[in-house]
């Protein structure tokens, strides 16, 4: 292939990336070009051993014993203040186990059991958040006599009144890629007496999340995205420590029991981030996160959100330069403020073939229904030359196939 300008840009773009190193950290197939660590990240190289080590020897050789002799039985804490750490969470806080799903479900009823009044029965629930969210928001509000309201994320300061119990909003809406005013939102519920739970699957290690200094109350998020724990790694859940004596979970296990192993049928609540447990951890998926969790060691959240920005510009530059004119738009906000770590791209009704064929190309991406391209841009390996590509690949793809149209 023949350079252009784009190809040009991009390998200036790399050579001076101060991030380029951290691509060497992970297990990727380099005739590939893969944008869709939005949905599962690549694994880190340090995994495999720490997970063969974790059957091998842990499990294999120390058995029941690894539960003190390898803290297995803290691991849940430990990687909470790893996880942590990436979303602005003081030790202490969060609590990494069980699926996103589950924590949201703690997450909004023990909101809603923290109201003040019986007055306040209603939930607010982001009219386009990602679908098991709603489902979750909705069996609570039934489970607790509230009625729910979906509200766009960019109104639910001004919809918030004095019926609100809480408010279940989406940082990053997974569609679009819209980045959500965390600050903002989260200062204006509290001023209406609510709480707020944010989803912070898209944004965790894509962009500085601040739960503590943003005066969040509660957070879950998944760790299988930007923070490549694997598929299936466990969620994480963040409960604001002014919150967490009051923290009635609706799941009282017992592993978040005060003393789990008196066996006591009456259940005394743990402190801390203990609180937020609720049955055996997930011990090979939670230390394979762990593991993955390596690859951030001395990396500046700052530095990665700006390559996430200069990957996204660089990107939909490309496609205006690649894609005949017309045949896409992009539904990602266009400013940054407004900007997640992914290009959505508007096509048709044949996206999903366009988007079988970028991959059987050997561009992943990912399609949503009925219209979507996404591309997420993960800055630790993502490179500007991948981005190039995948514009490249794209207006092939779509003249190719409208050509065969005709």
């Amino acid at each position: 292939m023949s350079e252009t300008p784009a190809s040009k840009e991009a390998a200036a773009l790399d050579a001076a990336d101060g991030l380029a190193a951290k691509r060497t950290e992970f297990d990727l197939d380099d005739t590939v070009v893969y944008l869709d660590g939005n949905s599962l990240g690549a694994p880190p190289r340090g995994v495999a051993g720490r997970l063969a080590d974790v059957v091998g020897r842990e499990w294999g050789r120390l058995g029941i014993r690894s539960w003190e002799e390898s803290g297995w039985w803290t691991a849940p804490e430990r990687v909470g203040d790893r996880v942590g750490a990436l979303v602005g969470a003081a030790p202490g806080q969060v609590v990494v186990g069980d699926s996103t799903s589950v924590n949201v479900f703690k997450a909004v009823v023990a909101a809603i059991r923290l109201r003040d009044t019986g007055s306040r029965d209603e939930v607010l629930v982001d009219a386009a958040t990602f679908p098991t969210d709603g489902y979750i928001a909705r069996s609570a509000a039934r489970m607790t006599g509230c009625r729910i309201r979906a509200v766009a994320a960019a109104d639910m300061a001004r919809e918030a009144g004095p019926r609100t119990a809480v408010a279940l909003v989406n940082h990053v809406d997974y569609r679009t890629g819209r980045l959500h005013d965390l600050p903002g939102t989260t200062a204006a519920l509290r001023a209406a007496g609510a709480y707020t739970v944010w989803d912070v699957c898209h944004s965790a290690g894509a962009l500085p999340v601040r739960l503590d200094a943003d005066g969040a109350d509660f957070a879950v998020g998944c760790t299988y995205k930007y923070l490549n724990g694997g598929p299936g790694a466990p969620a994480f859940l963040y409960v604001r420590r002014a919150l967490q004596d009051r923290f009635d979970s609706p799941l009282p296990g017992w592993n978040s029991h005060a003393d789990p192993f008196a066996m006591d049928p009456a259940y005394t609540p743990a402190g801390g981030a203990v609180r937020g447990r609720v049955g055996t951890p997930e011990i090979l998926s939670l230390l394979a996160l762990d593991a993955a969790l390596g690859v951030w060691d001395g990396v500046d959240l700052a530095a990665v959100r700006a390559k996430s920005l200069a990957l996204t510009d660089f990107f939909l530059r490309c496609v205006e330069a690649y894609v005949p004119e017309g045949r896409v738009a992009s539904v990602t906000p266009e400013a940054h403020a407004e900007r997640g770590s992914q290009v959505s791209l508007r096509y048709g009704p044949g996206a999903g073939e366009v988007m079988a064929e970028l991959i059987r190309r050997g561009v992943v991406g990912d399609h949503r229904r009925p219209d979507v391209l996404r591309f997420g841009f993960t800055p630790l390996y993502t490179r500007f030359a991948d981005a190039e590509r995948a514009a490249r690949v794209l207006g092939e793809v779509i003249e190719a196939m409208e050509e065969a149209r005709r």
